[in-house]
């Protein structure tokens, strides 16, 4: 079978930093294999630029496997582009036609402050995970895996929660770029475990007060399940906002008796 191969116009997002205000640029990608990632073609454009002497475009990229999340687009005003389930490195140029016009732009939220071009920093997540999206408690050696036992519901929705790769697409799409999916996510995949008891209310508490300091409030659009790579259920809220509750009155007894 012969190798397929299509002409598109890109507008891209370019910008200096954080102070510069930004611009698009328009470029032609030609004879582009629709066998290509998305992340591939920007490669291809960007040798091109650079054998003309000019700057390539900055974006984020590591295993280009749909684990580490760092691809983050936003494709035509899509997080991640057209295909649900799916992060950029993901998506293939057969997705498009010859002749299409696609816009590559950063994603926009006012806690993903633009670095350069496309690559945005993620740090106000990192300091939702830093807040408690962890297990400090000591637990000795590796017990035999049937010595503790987890219900095989809870199991499977921890690995459920376990998916959310920290790519940022649910503020991205969120119009009031809230970061319940993903707190929610890093919440849950330890909260529902047995490992995680010992602190669950404090990291709930901690995670989500965390989190109201950067990103905007829930309202329930649903848009961030929708851009998800990795599909995570907007279950995961509604368990979220139930702890939260719930810690909330047991770390105040907690300090009184402590007090």
């Amino acid at each position: 079978m012969s190798e397929t191969l299509i002409n598109i116009t890109l507008d891209v997002w370019r910008q200096n930093g954080p102070a510069d205000a930004g611009h698009f640029e328009t470029y032609e990608a030609k004879e582009i294999s629709t066998d290509s990632s998305f992340l591939e073609m920007l490669d291809i454009v960007n040798e091109q630029l650079i054998d003309a002497g000019k700057i390539p475009i900055t974006f984020e990229s590591d295993c280009r496997e749909g684990i580490c999340g760092t691809c983050s687009l936003m494709i035509n005003g899509q997080a991640h582009g057209p295909n649900k389930g799916q992060a950029t490195c993901q998506l293939h140029m057969r997705t498009f036609k010859n002749g299409d016009h696609i816009t590559i732009e950063p994603f926009r939220a006012t806690s993903f402050p633009v670095i350069k071009d496309l690559a945005v920093s993620r740090a106000a997540m990192d300091k939702i995970q830093h807040a408690g999206g962890y297990i400090t408690v000591a637990t000795g050696s590796a017990p035999d895996a049937n010595l503790t036992q987890v219900p095989k519901e809870a199991a499977d929705l921890a690995m459920d929660a376990a998916q959310c790769i920290g790519c940022g697409a649910c503020v991205a799409a969120c119009p009031n770029s809230a970061a319940q999916l993903f707190t929610s996510a890093k919440i849950n995949h330890l909260n529902l475990l047995p490992q995680g008891q010992s602190e669950r209310w404090k990291r709930v508490e901690e995670m989500v007060d965390t989190m109201e300091d950067f990103f905007g409030t829930c309202t329930n659009h649903g848009e961030c399940y929708e851009a998800c790579p990795k599909e995570i259920s907007l279950d995961f809220i509604a368990f979220m906002n139930r702890d939260y509750v719930k810690a909330k009155i047991k770390n105040r007894k907690l300090a009184g008796q402590n007090g």
